[in-house]
């Protein structure tokens, strides 16, 4: 059997993973709050254990591993989302509804269309308001959280490792933090566990009034339900490291100390957008519906996602999306027989080794130069790219492009880079047939040079208007 490694944040090291039970391996990852269009972010820890979950399947089996993602649906931005979308006197909880189950559905969609698999188990926390009730209750009943003026929270002192994971004390905590400030707090650090609802919101009874859910009280209730009370995996972006996975660890090993919670933490790095953190306000902020609407294949963006490791920060560009491109179209031109074998030993070697997608899309690399097209397609088909549809994507994608482009505009080109070059044959100087192609492959198209000719090739990023009255 295949011997996977990974990451533990817990422990800061790389460990040899040993399931707890090799029949029923368990993984949980933080889903999103549905209440609008997943980012380019959001989409990176769900391609990272998506790879994960696809080999936990192929080791232990698929029967034998059960991967759980929640769909956080009661939460304050949900709440503002809807106040803002319908107004004063409107009905909030229809809109609240409305949105969620929309969001929800985008969010599955957008995923799917980059090769995610759906996982397990994908519970929605207004599902299990009760069990967080009662996981609640037992905490008050231990010592490890109080009610006051119709809130509950967790005491942070009763829980002495509190803050293990993220490696810092409860001091640097509260300087760090955007600690809120309460009179009914006992120490700043207390997190709220369940808070009052007015009438307008959500809300549900309870022994402290009707109210809601925090936001740290649903995963935990979630995991133990599905997963129970020690389980193998705990995965998220590094972003809920503290204060989300901290407060995890503290309610859920307080309700259930004969348990151990998580055994191995795995938390991806965060995503940058052409080198600078993603912000609107910079115009570089991205959702994956976006990408996918500007003509970007999902294939694409998994593999520009997989050629970073996911410990490391990684930058989304157009140059790398345009690369990656081309070495899907160079890699599906090589055979259409896409009758994919079992995935490459070397690839799965890789991946093994703490999710090592770089490693792995080299030796993808070295099985195209070897001309080994049923384990290149078999490999690229368990790394979450399915070869038969990029190709039906290349196919669709040129004819509409062609269609679309200025009638004559790409043969243009086509003629002026073949006398550029043929020109350059004579002086040596190439200059000019560098220029061109910059400009060709700056509008988003893939130049082909051979003894046979020149080739364009628009790809998803073609802009027709960068070619007009240059060259």
């Amino acid at each position: 059997m295949t011997t996977i490694k990974l990451h533990n944040t817990k422990t800061r090291k790389k460990e040899v993973f040993q399931p707890l039970d090799p029949d029923n391996v368990r993984m949980y990852v933080c889903g999103p709050t549905v209440y609008d269009r997943a980012h380019l972010g959001n989409a990176r820890p769900v391609i990272v254990f998506d790879v994960l979950f696809r080999l936990l399947r192929h080791v232990y089996g698929p029967d034998h591993v059960t991967y759980v993602r929640n769909f956080t649906d009661v939460d304050d931005k949900i709440n503002a989302r809807a106040i803002e979308n319908v107004g004063e006197g409107g009905d909030v909880n229809a809109e609240i509804a409305r949105i969620t189950e929309m969001t929800t559905q985008w969010f599955l969609d957008d995923m799917g269309a980059l090769g995610a698999l759906e996982p397990t188990q994908m519970p929605r926390a207004t599902q299990y308001i009760g069990q967080m009730i009662e996981m609640i209750e037992k905490l008050i009943a231990d010592g490890h959280a109080y009610a006051a003026e119709g809130h509950v929270l967790f005491s942070v002192e009763s829980y002495k490792k509190y803050g293990a994971l993220s490696g810092r004390s409860v001091d640097d905590m509260i300087a760090g933090a955007r600690v809120e400030v309460a009179p009914y707090k006992r120490n700043p650090m207390d997190f709220v566990l369940w808070k009052p609802s007015s009438d307008d919101l959500p809300g549900w009874d309870s022994p402290w009034g009707r109210g809601r859910p925090g936001w740290h009280i649903e995963c935990s209730a979630m995991s133990y339900e599905l997963l129970g009370e020690s389980f193998d995996i705990h995965g998220g972006g590094n972003d809920l490291m503290f204060p989300h996975h901290e407060n995890e660890i503290a309610q859920s090993c307080c309700a259930h100390p004969e348990g151990g919670f998580a055994q191995v933490w795995m938390h991806n790095e965060m995503l940058q957008v052409e080198g600078k953190k993603m912000s609107k306000s910079l115009g570089n902020f991205f959702t994956v519906h976006d990408l996918l609407e500007q003509g970007y294949p999902g294939e694409v963006i998994r593999f520009v996602f997989l050629s970073t490791h996911y410990r490391k920060p990684m930058d989304w560009t157009a140059e790398k999306a345009r690369e990656a491109e081309a070495t899907l179209r160079k890699w599906m031109a090589y055979s259409q027989d896409f009758r994919p074998g079992h995935p490459d030993e070397q690839v799965v070697e890789a991946l093994a080794d703490d999710l090592n997608t770089p490693k792995a899309i080299s030796r993808l690399h070295e099985l195209a130069g070897k001309g080994d097209y049923e384990a290149l397609y078999g490999s690229l088909a368990f790394i979450g790219i399915d070869p038969p549809e990029f190709y039906k994507w290349v196919e669709m994608q040129s004819a509409n492009l062609r269609e679309t482009a200025d009638s004559g505009l790409i043969s243009d080109w086509e003629l002026k880079l073949l006398n550029a070059r043929q020109a350059a044959m004579d002086t040596k100087d190439f200059s000019e047939v560098d220029r061109l192609k910059a400009v060709l492959v700056e509008a988003g198209v893939e130049v082909r040079m051979s003894k046979e000719g020149v080739e364009l090739i628009p790809g998803a990023g073609f802009d027709p208007a960068k070619l007009e009255g240059l060259g």
